[in-house]
Parts: C-alpha cells; structure tokens; sequence
C-alpha cells in the first residue's frame, strides 16, 4: 500500500495491484472521482454536469435532519436511478424474512445454538443465499433488526440489490467478499466488516471463492461509534481505521437485473445496463469497512470483570437512552490479568436480546460445541453463561496474565425480543444438546 493526494487534497490508500483503494475517516465528508473533471466544481447540480455525466441526491435522512446527522451523498453517473425504478415485479423472498415475523416459530424459550449452515453445491450467491435466522422490532415503524447468514458459491455478476429496510452490516466468516457498490469497490475477509448504506445498490463478487458470513439487517438509527464516557477521546473503534472506497464505476451495457426488498417484500427489474454507474461522488452517506483487529479494547487491570458493552464497536441509538436499537459487539484478542477473580463472562439474564456469531478461533465461554460459523440466539432474560468445562477450569485455574488469542467473536444485541424464523426453528442444525452443557454445574453448597 502507498499513499497518494488526490485532486481535493485527501490522502487516499493506492494499491498498486489494481485492487480497491479507500479514504480514511468514519461519517467523514468524502470527494472523490474515477475519471479526472467528472466533480462539478462549487454547486451539486450544475445545468450541465462535467463529461455528459447526470447529478443525482442519494438522502439518507430528511432533507431538515441536524447537521450533525445529516445524511446525503452526490451521484454523477452515467444515467440517472429513475432509468432503474420502474418495471419492478414481485417475486419469492426464499428465506429471507423480514419483522414482524413472529409467529413463525413454535419453538419454546430456551437458549438456541445451531451448527455452522454448509455453503449449497447448487448455485447460489450472496442474494440467493441469504437465510434469516430471527427478527425483531417492526421494518413498518424503522425499529429493530434482523439477524441473516449468507452462504454463496458464485459472485453476483449481472444481479444487483438494494435494500429500503434498512442498512446492512456484513461480517464475513469463510472467504472473502467483493462488495461493489454505487461508490465504489470494497474488499473485506474474515475479521472485517463492511457496511452498506440504506437504498444503495450493490452487488457481491467472491474472489476467492465459496463464503459464507452473517448480516444484521439494522431497520432502526443508522449505526455509529458508541460515546466513549469516561474512557475518554481514545480506545475502541477509532474513525480513522474505517476505510470507504474511492469512486469507481461499471459502464456496463447489457441486460441486468436489479432487485429491492421493500417492507419485507422483494421485487426485480430489468435493466438495460449495469446501476454501478457512478463516474463521482462526494457525500457523507457512503459504505464503509473496518478491521476488527483494530478494535483497541479496554478492560479491568485490578479485579472483576467489565460489561461486555466495554466492547462495542458501533451502535444504533434508541429513544430510550442507553438502550440500543442494535449493538455490534465484538470479544477480539486480548490480555486477561483479573486478580480473585472468574475471568469469563458471568452467567446472567440479560434484559436484552443476543445474537452471538464465531468468526475464527474458540470462545472463552464456550470451549466446546460453539465452533466458527456457528451462532447462538439468548432471547430477553433468558439465562446464559459459561458452560461446565469453562467454569471448571476458570475457578481452578492459576490466575498468571494471559492472552487470549486468534480469537473473534460477535454480538448482535438489540432491546427487541427476537424470534426465530420457520427456517431456523427447523433446521437438523439446531443443537437440542445445548442446554446439556450446563449439566454438570454440580452442587457446591456448603453450609459453615
């Protein structure tokens, strides 16, 4: 990687291997161009745009939102969006569910693990493949999410997709993705995250071939970094370590397809050529990536173990404050050095819904059964915690710093309850053994 300034000033990362380059900075004001004079100089909508080019807004909030929340970006494409809007059908969601869907599951409250979902011999990619595993909130009113695995083994090529529901966070598991979008191109494996704005179009390439990862589809506040408090101006997720992509665009012209999902429906229409189009952009509504391993996590250095919300990465706010819409949580590598004390997570009943997701490496918690690619869902108070062998060998263990390693696991949690769908209730990979690891937490009451 090297560093070059681009036409506004902004340092840019330029592989030299024709791979996507990116501009640093999280909910930054982004310029940036593919080909040299397509940005109008001064105004949005010039009467006539540079290179023949159309200008189009792409609103992410209302036009009146704060400043400080305001979201809009600045397209200069080769043909306007409203070329892509029109013609649309209806057609089979397959197993993507969107909320309310909650009378899907007959399954009683309990804690729920499934085994990792095998990438299908047929063909399939990243849209085909989508499998939602629980929803919650209601996509009518803009709250709650929806937790999805994808499992594809061929890129999307002529196939595109955008989502009105809301913005999607992907987190590969198994190979890397290619998330081309109308601002350009975006390379992410295991241990990154990609989000893609509301209402962008996108499509998914495999460059290294079969994958597999999870998606939260966020309906509610789009996703941010969490206030630090009392941590202060430094630690977490630093905005300079996510990376959004420097313009780049498909002048394409042959038959495509285009998909939406709107309102838990999806529809399709034909196009003529590729909506990847965009020759320019400049803007604060744009994609984005991270790497997790640049999470820089804080914890307790005395005694006693912090909330696992010490390592949030990114946040969707509620009304109610405190109390996320979603939060993305991450238990990346890290020195463990508690004196007197259980280093695991405790068992608890948390009023909040978890999602919990293993993208390499072993869970502290769980050192059996809970394997990569795997997920487990702990509805509203339902209890949880380390299972018989973590405990065993954490109350026992001699209590010497170590360091947790080539580890990253996640957490979707949400204040909604989640249910899980028809899919998910029925598959052979649903562990009906899980909660047998707590089997042999013995009695060790003994009365003085």
């Amino acid at each position: 990687m090297t560093f070059q300034t681009n036409a506004f000033g902004e340092a840019v990362l330029s592989p030299q291997d024709g791979s996507p380059a990116y501009m640093t900075g999280f909910e930054n004001s982004f310029a940036t161009e593919a080909v040299a004079g397509a940005l109008p100089v001064m105004r949005n909508s010039p009467q006539k745009a540079p290179l023949g080019l159309y200008a189009e807004q792409l609103s992410g909030t209302a036009f009146t939102a704060p400043r400080h929340s305001n979201k809009r970006t600045w397209f200069y494409r080769v043909r306007p969006s409203v070329q892509h809007g029109r013609g649309f059908r209806a057609v089979d969601t397959g197993l993507i569910r969107t909320a309310p869907c909650r009378d899907e599951s007959r399954l009683p409250i309990a804690q729920l693990r499934w085994s990792p979902i095998a990438i299908p011999a047929e063909p399939c990619d990243f849209l085909s493949g989508l499998r939602t595993i629980a929803t919650g909130g209601d996509v009518h009113l803009q709250l709650g999410m929806a937790s999805h695995v994808y499992v594809a083994n061929r890129s999307m090529e002529d196939r595109y997709f955008y989502n009105v529901d809301g913005e999607l966070l992907l987190v590969p598991q198994e190979n890397a993705i290619r998330v081309f979008t109308e601002c350009g191109m975006i390379d992410a494996g295991p241990g990154e995250i990609v989000i893609v704005p509301k209402g962008m179009k996108f499509k998914v390439d495999l460059p290294n071939g079969p994958a597999r990862g999870y998606v939260c589809e966020n309906y509610g506040n789009y996703l941010s970094l969490p206030e630090r408090g009392p941590i202060g101006a430094n630690c977490l997720a630093n905005p300079r370590d996510f990376f959004a992509p420097v313009a780049a665009y498909e002048d394409k012209q042959k038959p495509c397809q285009l998909y939406v999902k709107s309102l838990g429906r999806l529809y399709v229409t034909d196009v003529t050529q590729s909506p990847l189009d965009v020759v320019a952009w400049h803007g604060n509504f744009a994609p984005v990536k991270y790497d997790l391993r640049r999470f820089s996590p804080v914890g307790s250095v005395l005694f006693d173990h912090p909330d696992p919300s010490i390592y949030t990465v990114l946040t969707s706010a509620s009304e109610t404050a405190g109390t996320a819409n979603v939060d993305f949580v991450i238990f990346p590598e890290r020195w463990i050095v508690m004196e007197g004390s259980f280093r695991p997570p405790w068992y608890h009943m948390n009023v909040m819904s978890e999602f919990m997701g293993l993208i390499y490496g072993v869970y502290d918690a769980k050192p059996g059964g809970f394997v990569p690619g795997g997920m487990s869902l702990h509805n509203a108070l339902v209890p949880h915690g380390p299972d018989a062998e973590a405990f065993e060998k954490a109350t026992h263990k001699d209590l010497v710093p170590e360091r947790l390693t080539g580890t990253m696991a996640f957490m979707f949690e949400t204040r909604y309850p989640l249910s899980a769908t028809a899919y998910a209730s029925q598959l052979e990979l649903l562990d009906g053994a899980y909660p047998g690891c707590w089997d042999g937490l013995e009695r060790k009451f003994r009365q003085v």
